[in-house]
C-alpha cells in the first residue's frame, strides 16, 4: 500500500494537488484503500470512493479542474476495454433502450429538479453574457434560441427533448408559436402537460424515431447527448424529414474535443446510462448532405457557471430532500455537478449551439448574438 500511496501522491503533485494540504483543492484521505481503488479502477474508483466517503476536498470542482488541466487523465488513463467494446458492438441508445435514461435520471423526482434548477425548470446550459443569476441566464438562453431561429407568431415548432416544458412555454407565451414537445421521461411529460395546459402546446412521451410530420422550426436543447454515435445519422435524417424546406433547426449539445465511442464509466453507471458525447467531426458527418451549417456558437465556459449555480441550489435545499434521497446520494450528486463544472472550466468538453438549414439561407444567415 505504501508504494501505491507514494505513486498517487506523485501523480497528484503533477497537478499541484497535495494529500493532506491546506489549500482548497488539496485532498484529505480518510481510508487508505482509496489509493488502490483510484489506481485499479480509474475514474470509476475515484468517483465511487468519494461517494463512500473515503476522501474529501474543500472545492471538488477546482480539484477536478486541476486534474484535467494537467492532463492527468491521459497520463494515467485506466479506461477499461469493456466500455469501448460495448459501445462499438452494441447500439446502447436503440429504440428498446431509449427510455432507460429517462427512468434512471430524469424520473428521479421532480422535487429534486425543482430545488436544483431555475424557476422555469430548464436543465441545460444557461447564457451568462449579461446575466446576474441563474434565472436570468436561462431566460437569456431561451430568448437567444428563439431569436436565432427567427420565431414568428403562428409557426409550428418541434422541441426534441422538451424536459419539463420550459422552452415550449416561453416560446408559446413570448412568440405566439405552437409547440410539440417530446421526452422520454414520464415525470417530465406529466409536469410539462400541467405547466402548459392552457397554451397551444402538445407534450408527448415519445422517441424521436417515431416522428413523421412537418414543422417550421426544430429545437433540441441538451438531448443529443443521449442519441449515441450509432444513431446520429438517423437523428439528423428524422430532423430533416420533419423540417420544412425554408425552416431552421437549432441543436444545443455538449461536445467532446475528440471522437470517442465510450463515455466516462462513473457518469454512465450513476448519472446518464448510455450517454455519448459527440465530437464536431461526428456531428458534421451526421449532417452531411442533409443540412447546411449556418452558425456555430461555443459558450462552454457558461456551463461551469450553470453547474455551480445548480449545486448551490441543491446544497441549500438539501435539508428538504435528504430524508428521501440519503447521504450517499448527496455525495454522488455533488460529485456529478462539481466534477462536470471542473471539466467545463478546464475546457475539456464544450457547449455548442448549431443553427442548421436544409439548403442554406439565401443571402446568408444573420447572427443575432
Amino acid at each position: 500500500m505504501s508504494k501505491l500511496k507514494h505513486t498517487v501522491k506523485e501523480v497528484l503533485a503533477l497537478a499541484d494537488i497535495k494529500v493532506g494540504g491546506d489549500r482548497r483543492w488539496d485532498v484529505h484521505v480518510h481510508n487508505d484503500e482509496f489509493y488502490r481503488r483510484a489506481v485499479s479502477d480509474g475514474s470509476l474508483g475515484l468517483g465511487e470512493s468519494y461517494m463512500d466517503g473515503w476522501w474529501d476536498v474543500e472545492c471538488l470542482d477546482e480539484f477536478i479542474f486541476r486534474l484535467i488541466r494537467a492532463n492527468l487523465h491521459e497520463k494515467v488513463s485506466k479506461l477499461k476495454l469493456l466500455p469501448v467494446v460495448k459501445a462499438t458492438v452494441l447500439n446502447l441508445q436503440s429504440k428498446s433502450r431509449a427510455f432507460e435514461v429517462g427512468q434512471a435520471h430524469y424520473d428521479l423526482g421532480n422535487d429534486l429538479f425543482e430545488q436544483m434548477l431555475d424557476a422555469r425548470m430548464v436543465y441545460s446550459c444557461g447564457y451568462w453574457r449579461e446575466a446576474a443569476n441563474l434565472d436570468e441566464a436561462q431566460e437569456a438562453k431561451l430568448d437567444l434560441v428563439c431569436r436565432k431561429v427567427g420565431l414568428r407568431a403562428g409557426m409550428r415548432v418541434l422541441d426534441i427533448g422538451c424536459g419539463w416544458g420550459g422552452f415550449a412555454k416561453y416560446a408559446a407565451e413570448r412568440y405566439g408559436v405552437e409547440v410539440v414537445g417530446i421526452t422520454i421521461s414520464k415525470q417530465q411529460a406529466d409536469f410539462a402537460k400541467r405547466l402548459c395546459w392552457d397554451l397551444p402546446i402538445e407534450i408527448r412521451l415519445q422517441d424521436f424515431r417515431n416522428l413523421d410530420e412537418q414543422f417550421d422550426r426544430i429545437i433540441s436543447l441538451g438531448m443529443f447527448e443521449h442519441v449515441g454515435h450509432k444513431n446520429h445519422r438517423r437523428y439528423m435524417q428524422v430532423a430533416r424529414h420533419c423540417l420544412r424546406e425554408d425552416g431552421l433547426f437549432l441543436l444545443q449539445c455538449i461536445g467532446d474535443n475528440v471522437t470517442t465511442v465510450a463515455t466516462d464509466p462513473w457518469i454512465s453507471k450513476y448519472i446518464f446510462p448510455n450517454g455519448d458525447l459527440a465530437s464536431a467531426a461526428q456531428i458534421t458527418r451526421a449532417i452531411e448532405g442533409l443540412f447546411i451549417v449556418e452558425d456555430l456558437h461555443n459558450f462552454g465556459a457558461d456551463y461551469d457557471k450553470t453547474l455551480m449555480a445548480w449545486f448551490a441550489n441543491f446544497d441549500q435545499g438539501w435539508h428538504q430532500l435528504k430524508a428521501q434521497y440519503g447521504e450517499r446520494f448527496y455525495r454522488m450528486w455533488k460529485y456529478y455537478l462539481l466534477s462536470c463544472a471542473g471539466l467545463f472550466r478546464a475546457r475539456h468538453i464544450q457547449l455548442w449551439q448549431i443553427v442548421l438549414s436544409p439548403r442554406g439561407q439565401i443571402g446568408g444567415y444573420v447572427r443575432v448574438c
